[in-house]
């Protein structure tokens, strides 16, 4: 393994980073983040549109750019050092993976190379609290329970004569409110032959209904979407593996989500640190005091493992895109343990760094005023819907064996 960035690695986190530092203040931050659709289209024009950054991943066949999971880990990581409100995620690392692993030729050709420009947005909907279950981040479910079933929660897809037709309501799904194209797991085949289907819906759709959701992180905006006898399109066929294509994108995702925790993580330790050289107390720097030192001496700790473990969790999912058959099983269960360890790791690190980046700074870091409120609720949030850390560790350490006894 090749540790060091290329040089096209590392034109796209400066380029990035310049433009965000540019384009999102803290003052920016806010108010897009208090927009209806949570975040400024402007800045997404020139994150896609100019940047490329939701091809990053995507074949240059369908408009992308070409790159790995790698770079597009390295662009999350700039994205969260800002916090910066956008569909990024939401649609270059759920949607657009799992539409290029199961759609037909004639879904890629029609819907990836807009994706990969920006002029589409996408949203993966999957009940919220579900979702780390559904990427198998903290848990394998191969017959897809976590989709719920129609009234009792969930989406029901049902067959008609002109095509299908979906009734249901899904929470908490990440820009479900704003994206323009929504990608639906439902039920179908009743309760002998249920299985979970993924469906193309448009926001335009008859029948559908969506509102932003108040949520503890603004920066990460959710949608609800209550669906009424809506036609939807299949996504591929009715065979695919729907269950196992979603465990698959979980460790790209996962390293994606790691890289910018430990982005966010790594920000709010840089601006902690700047503002403990410049407070005092008892005539002296309160950064020169050794307690304060030995607190962000460990944060640094934690804060430099979670990158290390974000970047080795994004080159085993890169490698796993890329594997010969052979090597496809040993790197899918190891890009499984790495993924899910390394968010974890960032995880905690950002919490940490957040809790101690609110205290060092006193009473200002708990006013609206101050952005390092908003690190905390990142962490909190994150944890929620991609965790908790504890399961994240334990499905791991299920992955891994580690817990067996020797036969």
């Amino acid at each position: 393994m090749d540790a060091r960035f290329t040089a096209e690695q590392d034109e796209i986190r400066r380029t990035l980073r310049d433009l965000l530092h540019k384009r999102c203040g803290p003052e920016e931050l806010r108010a897009a983040a208090g927009t209806p659709v949570g975040h400024d289209p402007a800045l997404w024009t020139a994150l896609a549109a100019h940047l490329g950054l939701p091809g990053l991943a995507l074949p240059e066949a369908y408009g992308g750019v070409g790159c790995t999971v790698t770079e597009l880990a390295l662009a999350c990581e700039e994205t969260g050092r800002a916090l910066a409100p956008s569909p990024l995620l939401a649609t270059a690392v759920l949607a657009a993976p799992l539409l290029l692993a199961l759609g037909t030729e004639a879904q890629r050709s029609a819907l990836l190379p807009r994706l990969a420009g920006g002029a589409l947005t996408a949203a993966l909907a999957v009940p919220g609290p579900a979702l780390a279950t559904a990427l198998a981040l903290t848990g394998r479910d191969p017959g897809g329970a976590w989709a719920g079933g129609g009234r009792a929660g969930g989406v029901q897809a049902r067959r008609t004569d002109g095509g299908w037709r979906l009734y249901g309501q899904v929470d908490q799904v990440l820009d479900g409110h704003s994206a323009d194209l929504l990608l639906v797991a439902a039920h179908t085949g009743g309760f002998a032959r249920s299985r979970v289907l993924i469906f193309l819906v448009g926001a335009d759709a008859a029948g559908l209904t969506r509102v932003r959701r108040t949520a503890l992180d603004a920066t990460r905006p959710q949608g609800r979407l209550q669906l009424r006898e809506v036609e939807a399109e299949l996504l591929g066929s009715a065979g695919d593996d729907v269950p196992g294509a979603l465990a698959r994108l979980g460790d790209g995702a996962a390293a994606c989500l790691a890289a910018e925790a430990a982005g966010a993580a790594g920000r709010v330790l840089e601006r902690t640190v700047e503002y403990v050289g410049r407070r005092e107390q008892f005539g002296r720097p309160i950064g020169s005091f050794q307690a304060v030192k030995h607190r962000l001496a460990d944060v640094h700790v934690q804060v430099q493992a979670a990158r290390s473990a974000a970047y080795y969790a994004a080159w085993a999912a890169a490698r796993g895109e890329a594997a010969e058959a052979y090597y496809a099983a040993w790197a899918a269960a190891r890009g499984e343990v790495a993924g899910g360890l390394a968010l974890a790791q960032a995880l905690d690190a950002l919490r940490r760094a957040a809790a101690e980046g609110v205290q060092l700074h006193g009473g200002i870091g708990f006013t609206w005023e101050h952005e390092a409120h908003l690190y905390v609720k990142r962490a909190t949030g994150d944890a929620l819907l991609f965790g908790p850390v504890h399961r994240l560790r334990a499905h791991a350490a299920d992955a891994a064996h580690v817990f067996e006894e020797a036969g």
